[in-house]
């Protein structure tokens, strides 16, 4: 009991509801699709690099980035799973440890020291699994590789998403984000839980009904680096958010690479890929 209240206090530390650091979908039938019933088990010490949020599904510890779909079951093509890594408003920079077993969420470290933001994101932010940004692969117009990572979402819906969740997300458009020269897909989605899922449909929706917002999401990773004396970081096709059928587009390449890794048709280097 002491273990499962520790458990429940961690989780709640590093951004999760008490009593929800265990289930964080469950299944139910929706517009989407089916979500599977997966939980988390937080080991280690918040605040520290010995933290560790991982994933368990029938008791057995799974990894978020390859065992959990791209899609519910049966969604619609523009229907993705999001897993939270940094709730709406946090400043710890929690990432999935693509390269530890299991890949659990950690706090990513620069020079031995935890990051954290200069300041909040105004966003829940995380990534798509089954996915890979493939670094040896250059986009034919930007001219850069991937980061390495999978593909990174930025949900703009009101309500703060827990760490660790898997929520079904619309793709709404995308952003090309070059990051210290490597390509960094930005998804803007919506949660489907949110109460203007149904009326944002694509990227000029948000325009239309959430003025700001895709500047705002532009701005602030533009420059969220430059307090650690980085450069700015640029976009590109001219800086437009593209649309949801380019988003999609992108997702579904980033999928195609994922498997890549998965089959050995590309060297995973350090990455840990479960096969």
């Amino acid at each position: 009991k002491m273990r499962a209240n520790k458990m429940i206090l961690c989780a709640a530390l590093a951004g999760v509801r008490p009593g929800a650091g265990f289930v964080l979908a469950t299944i139910r039938p929706k517009a989407s699709g089916i979500v599977r019933s997966v939980a988390t088990v937080i080991e280690g010490e918040v605040g520290t690099e010995s933290y560790k949020q991982y994933f368990v599904e029938n008791d057995k510890k799974i990894s978020p980035w390859h065992d959990i779909p791209i899609s519910p079951d049966g969604a619609a093509e523009d229907i993705f799973n999001m897993i939270t890594e940094i709730p709406k408003m946090g400043t710890a920079k929690m990432e999935i440890d693509t390269k530890t077993e299991l890949n659990p969420i950690v706090q990513d470290e620069k020079k031995g020291k935890l990051r954290f933001y200069h300041g909040p994101i105004f966003w829940s932010y995380g990534c798509i699994p089954q996915t890979w940004e493939n670094p040896n692969e250059e986009h034919p117009q930007l001219k850069c590789f991937g980061d390495d990572d999978p593909i990174d979402v930025v949900e703009i819906g009101a309500e703060a998403l827990e760490a660790g969740s898997v929520t079904p997300v619309k793709a709404l458009g995308v952003l090309a984000m070059i990051d210290d020269g490597e390509l960094d897909w930005k998804v803007i989605a919506i949660a489907e839980s949110d109460p203007l899922f149904s009326e944002l449909n694509d990227i000029d929706d948000v325009a239309a009904k959430c003025p700001g917002v895709i500047s705002g999401i532009r701005e602030w990773f533009r420059w969220y680096k430059t307090p650690d004396g980085k450069p700015i970081n640029a976009f590109g096709f001219d800086e437009e958010c593209l649309p949801k059928a380019k988003a999609i587009e992108i997702i579904q390449e980033t999928h195609q690479a994922w498997k890549g890794l998965r089959d050995g048709s590309i060297d995973a280097g350090k990455l840990w890929t479960g096969v």
